[in-house]
């Protein structure tokens, strides 16, 4: 149904908006949008840039019905240029996807650029797939290079890469509910780099993997970092992620954190190794005594030592006893360590880490204190560890000091792989258990970036 009321026809007609007259289309975050048909600019004012774009939408859906031929159609919204084709059917896929198909579908080449072209075709297909007349697509694809016949590796090398799938944010994903999956574009820019660092974070490794929170100094948010880690890890891999405070006494990790029933903590577990020594006996569950469920964001909490009137502390040697240990039951350990450097538990927490996480907040002392340590680390010759390193800012106050967080991107960032920010967050300063379901959606999407830039280096 168009702006006019007048219902949309099936008859092909002269329309002059063909599959080589691109519709300009304007969607903005205020609910407004324009469509150009026709020669003529047609305007939209909706509630909000999802029912614009879904009025557009129907606009174009209805000239692609009423021609019976498809629309090609550029959208500008809030997250960048998108290029698409709508169907005279109503389904719409990405301008590029369907370019491809049409090589495809004119390459009469066999061999080597037979398969080429079917990866080309394969890799840059969306929502929908566009075959031959006939119904039916043929391709043929020549033997290996090497002469021999092509076995079940060659076939499964030729696969069709998964769609990214219906649009679930935004104005697109408005479209599929308003039309009924008549239309149903694909992600977003935003969502499609959402999504790709859910896959990165979600990639298979090669074994369990630790990583290792460190600054020397107290309050530069070594625990909030590993926390929240380990929460990002856990949410979107599914569990089996450990967040462990690797304080030789005393740590804050178990405070910051869901309680269990139990009070064990890091010192009774290693007591209690023995175990755990028998692989055909040991079992994760039995970890429960030790480890604290962090429910819904599915990973465990190891504390540190909480008796006050405790002598018992962690050395390297325990800590080598426990990492074992815990190597066979978690896929990603995230440790906290303490403020000691000299701590033979710190040190070995550095020597097994897969990755190390350098944290500060932007503030002068924490920021030398990272330095301090990175220059610390470099003299022990772990260059290359500090190279795949990542840096973790956070803004200590709602406001930050741009000029103080511009040296420091500079300094780090000839230091280590990659320099992140994190917001401040209101939430995360009361000192009591951190929820991650509560924290603000920015500090939820940094975390997410600093994971999957975290996860390209494991």
């Amino acid at each position: 149904m168009s702006e006019t009321g007048a219902p949309a026809s099936n008859t092909p007609s002269t329309d002059p908006a063909g599959p080589d007259e691109t519709v300009q289309a304007v969607v903005r975050a205020d609910g407004t949008a324009e469509v150009v048909l026709d020669g003529a600019t047609q305007h939209v004012q909706t509630a909000s840039v999802a029912e614009a774009g879904a009025a557009i939408m129907s606009l174009i859906a209805e000239v692609a019905a009423r021609t019976g031929r498809a629309v090609p159609v550029e959208v500008r919204d809030p997250d960048g240029l998108w290029s698409l084709l709508v169907h005279p059917d109503g389904s719409v896929e990405e301008a590029s996807a369907a370019r491809a198909e049409t090589r495809g579908r004119r390459s009469h080449d066999d061999g080597a650029d037979d398969t080429r072209q079917l990866q080309a075709v394969t890799s840059t297909s969306t929502s929908s797939t566009v075959a031959p007349a006939g119904g039916r697509a043929a391709s043929r694809v020549s033997a290996p290079a090497t002469g021999a016949l092509p076995t079940l590796d060659d076939l499964l090398s030729t696969r069709r890469r998964p769609a990214s799938g219906y649009a679930e944010q935004g104005w697109r994903k408005r479209i599929r509910r308003v039309t009924g999956g008549a239309v149903s574009p694909g992600p977003g820019r935003s969502e499609a780099a959402y999504r790709d660092k859910i896959a990165r974070i979600q990639r298979n490794f090669d074994g369990p993997k630790t990583i290792v929170v460190v600054n020397p100094k107290g309050g530069a948010h070594k625990t909030t970092a590993t926390l929240l880690l380990a929460a990002t890890f856990g949410i979107h891999r599914g569990g089996y992620t450990l967040a462990w405070d690797n304080n030789e006494t005393r740590g804050t990790l178990g405070w910051r954190s869901k309680h269990a029933q139990h009070a064990n903590t890091a010192v009774n577990l290693a007591q209690d190794l023995a175990r755990f020594s028998d692989l055909r006996t040991a079992r994760v569950g039995d970890l429960d005594d030790y480890v604290r469920s962090q429910a819904s964001a599915q990973f465990d909490v190891l504390a540190s030592d909480e008796d006050a009137a405790s002598a018992a502390s962690i050395d390297a040697a325990a800590f080598m006893a426990l990492h074992r240990t815990l190597s066979r039951f978690y896929r990603v350990i995230v440790v906290d360590t303490g403020n000691n450097m000299r701590a033979s538990n710190w040190q070995a927490a550095v020597s097994v880490a897969d990755q190390l996480v350098i944290v500060s907040t932007v503030r002068e002392d924490t920021a030398q204190s990272a330095a301090w340590a990175i220059d610390a680390l470099r003299a022990a010759g772990y260059d290359d560890l500090l190279r795949s390193a990542v840096t973790v800012l956070s803004a200590p106050e709602p406001k930050v000091d741009k000029q103080l967080r511009k040296r420091l991107h500079e300094h780090f960032g000839a230091l280590t792989r990659a320099v992140m920010d994190v917001p401040h967050d209101k939430r995360l300063i009361h000192g009591g258990p951190i929820e991650y379901s509560t924290l603000a959606p920015a500090t939820r999407a940094a975390w997410l970036d600093v994971t999957a830039t975290v996860a390209d280096g494991l």
